[in-house]
């Protein structure tokens, strides 16, 4: 937890990143007997607004790379809460959602699934413009803390109790802002960060 808390990922109000990581734990995914982490619902049916995530090749300052690791298994990612779909959500996740460009929508999960649903891999990302997502804010979850939050092994976590261990403050904003895209070419992907 104090990694997920140094990362200040979903942090400060009104981004809900955090509240979208809880709700992922706690009602989308659970773990099997053998502690694989297995999704209650098909990502490709567009549940929540899952959709496909294309781990594109993205350049900057002649330099181009991919925001996550190569993987045989597809990507797909959540959090976007002005698709429609993002309303069956749980209320938490989207109330303090203003429909502007602003850091209200900016936080997204992103998963890789095997065929027979399990959870491959876990990150949080968020934007850095419209486009595109940060590569120095994305990380990849551990199974452990994944499993803190689920209350696998431990006492039933409240959002609030989450929130808190988080470090996930209501009283700071930060502004969105979006840079003017750099132009440049030149491969080298690099790994998301392990948290």
């Amino acid at each position: 937890m104090a990694e997920l808390r140094a990362s200040r990922f979903g942090c400060p109000s009104p981004r809900h990143g955090l509240k979208l990581l809880f709700w992922f734990a706690k009602d989308y995914i659970f773990f099997d007997n053998d502690n694989q982490m297995v999704a209650k619902y098909n990502p490709k049916e567009g549940n929540f607004g899952f959709h496909h995530f294309y781990n594109r090749l993205e350049c900057d300052n002649n330099v181009c790379k991919k925001l996550l690791p190569d993987d045989v298994y597809p990507f797909y990612e959540v959090g976007n809460l002005h698709l429609t779909a993002s309303y069956s959500m749980p209320e938490y996740v989207r109330k303090d959602y203003t429909g502007h460009i602003d850091n209200s929508n900016m936080d997204r999960l992103i998963i890789s699934m095997r065929p027979d649903r399990t959870v491959d891999k876990v990150y949080v990302t968020q934007h850095e413009d419209l486009r595109s997502f940060d590569p120095v804010n994305t990380y990849r979850l551990s199974r452990e803390l994944l499993m803190i939050i689920c209350s696998h092994s431990s006492e039933d976590m409240s959002l609030e109790d989450f929130l808190e261990q988080a470090g996930y403050s209501t009283h700071a904003q930060i502004p969105f802002t979006s840079p003017a895209p750099s132009p440049a070419p030149s491969p080298a992907p690099s790994p998301a960060q392990g948290v």
